[in-house]
């Protein structure tokens, strides 16, 4: 019978419904999460995707709340209904969309997220609704809302936190989805038995096989979801993947086709064993040369130790300082085999020093400076990254340079997503810096660019022909100043915090090429 039928929910029964809030709103956050977060990871510009899905959810949510309206009694039953709805749907929100971009169109993904949020906002549009009325029967409407909305945004909280901190460096995103999946279900499960007395025979059958097959769905997907991961991920590299793992800050992917070994980050290619060599000497070398001295060389980036093995070649290097953000990749690059081999245990040696620290932070609370410093950080595909190729970022980062110093940063592809190149090269030039672009062919990333800094005299690059390089001589480093007008310069805007034009300059750029 519905339960307005019968005198309303005692304490114990509305102890467990406000428990459930909480569970529920941290499920509902996390699935938000979990869409937002992969979204970002296949598809790149966080922005929009986390833009994409709050505002979809929402639309959901209100979608939900609406349809509340034309509940008019049962709302036991239909909570129930609508956690194990949710559970299903959250639950395997992760691999759905997973499967869709590996194996289809882009616009098939937006379809599907789309059609996925829809679904699970629209249950999560119903809980809170259902739960009120449920709870508020012959209590104060107000008092009930009160508490079941402080415990929602508590709830939301929790699931913030947890989901970046835990969740996803330890599950990642599909098992996590499973785990929250399975949570909404235990507690359809919860007030399934909870309230049996005031369900019929009828309604109690169904409900419990329903939620029986949604349990055993839901662990299944969690303890399979890793290989399930496996298979789909696999489709989305040529090569064989040899180690995945998930960090707080971004997904690690090692491949291997017989001698090429690739390392992926978030999707994106850091290098590759074949050709790395033409990157990082180019990137390393040049700026070596610009500067008068080499005692101290600070790294920002280059977790992967293959600056560091490039800088080891000069006898007065004296200190190495390497600063990446994941402490992941650089014990990655100390005990993988695979990078050792191409950084040579560079990161074991004693005159390099590792700290795991974001570089922005690290340069705000230093007060070193440098002769050398070479910037080997991923492509400014998200705003976050776009901060560290920002004005204010060039600008504190003069105060750490000496005044006969250098340093360089790689730039991305002139040829790819050429004003992107560019506004990081006017940008350095609008911090006050005398620069030199330079362009280098490394076949696995194509057409690539840097750009050497000075803070007082132009740059004047040379290479030492006593190290033993494979790339790089005086006839190369000059053919890498020679930019042909398809990549020539072009006027751009400035990159800065409040204004980050190089994500869309980024992302406008590649999509040409897809």
């Amino acid at each position: 019978m519905p339960l307005t039928a019968v005198v309303g929910v005692s304490p114990r029964e509305r102890a467990t419904l406000l428990v459930s809030v909480l569970i529920i709103s941290i499920c509902a956050l996390v699935y938000e999460l979990i869409i937002a977060t992969l979204s970002s990871y296949l598809l790149g510009d966080s922005v929009t995707q986390f833009s994409f899905t709050i505002g979809f959810f929402l639309f959901a949510m209100g979608i939900g709340a609406l349809l509340s309206r034309q509940i008019k009694g049962a709302e036991v039953r239909w909570f129930i209904t609508v956690e194990i709805l949710t559970g299903i749907f959250g639950g395997i929100s992760a691999g759905l969309l997973y499967a869709v971009f590996t194996l289809g169109e882009e616009s098939y993904y937006y379809l599907t997220m789309f059609a996925v949020t829809l679904a699970v906002g629209i249950c999560i549009g119903l809980e809170i609704p259902l739960l009120t009325r449920i709870v508020a029967h012959r209590a104060d409407l107000s008092k009930a809302l009160a508490d079941i909305m402080s415990l929602d945004y508590l709830g939301a909280l929790v699931g913030s936190l947890a989901f970046p901190i835990i969740l996803l460096p330890l599950l990642g995103v599909t098992q996590t989805a499973f785990i929250m999946g399975l949570l909404n279900v235990l507690v359809a499960g919860l007030c399934l038995n909870l309230f049996r007395s005031r369900l019929d025979g009828y309604w109690r059958i169904r409900l419990t096989a329903a939620w029986v097959a949604a349990l055993l769905f839901m662990a299944a997907g969690a303890v399979f979801s890793a290989d399930f991961v496996r298979v789909f991920e696999q489709q989305l590299y040529a090569d064989v993947i040899i180690h995945h793992q998930q960090t707080p800050y971004q997904r690690i992917i090692i491949t291997r086709n017989n001698d090429d070994v690739r390392l992926f980050l978030d999707g994106n290619l850091q290098l590759s064993s074949r050709d790395e060599y033409r990157y990082h000497e180019v990137l390393v070398h040049p700026v070596m040369g610009a500067a008068r001295s080499h005692e101290t060389v600070l790294v920002l980036g280059g977790g992967d130790g293959a600056v560091a093995r490039e800088l080891l070649k000069y006898d007065d290097v004296e200190r190495i300082i390497i600063v990446d953000l994941d402490p992941e990749v650089t014990a990655l690059a100390r005990t993988s085999l695979l990078l050792r081999e191409i950084n040579e245990d560079s990161l074991d040696d004693p005159r390099v020093t590792v700290v795991n620290d974001d570089a922005y932070r690290f340069l705000e609370e230093s007060s070193d400076v440098y002769p050398v410093v070479i910037i080997d950080l991923p492509d400014p595909n998200n705003e976050s990254l776009s901060k560290l190729y920002s004005r204010q970022f060039y600008e504190l980062l003069r105060k750490h340079i000496t005044p006969d110093g250098a340093f360089v940063t790689q730039a991305t592809s002139p040829y790819f997503v050429r004003e992107a190149f560019w506004t990081i090269a006017n940008t350095i030039a609008a911090s006050d810096f005398q620069i030199l672009p330079l362009r280098a062919y490394v076949p696995s990333f194509g057409e690539w660019g840097f750009v050497i800094g000075t803070p007082q005299r132009p740059p004047a690059v040379r290479v030492d022909e006593t190290l033993p390089l494979r790339y790089l001589t005086p006839e190369v480093l000059a053919s890498t100043l020679v930019f042909d007008p398809d990549i020539a310069r072009v006027e751009t805007g400035i990159n800065t915090l409040d204004n980050p034009v190089l994500v869309q300059a980024y992302e406008k750029g590649w999509r040409q090429w897809d």
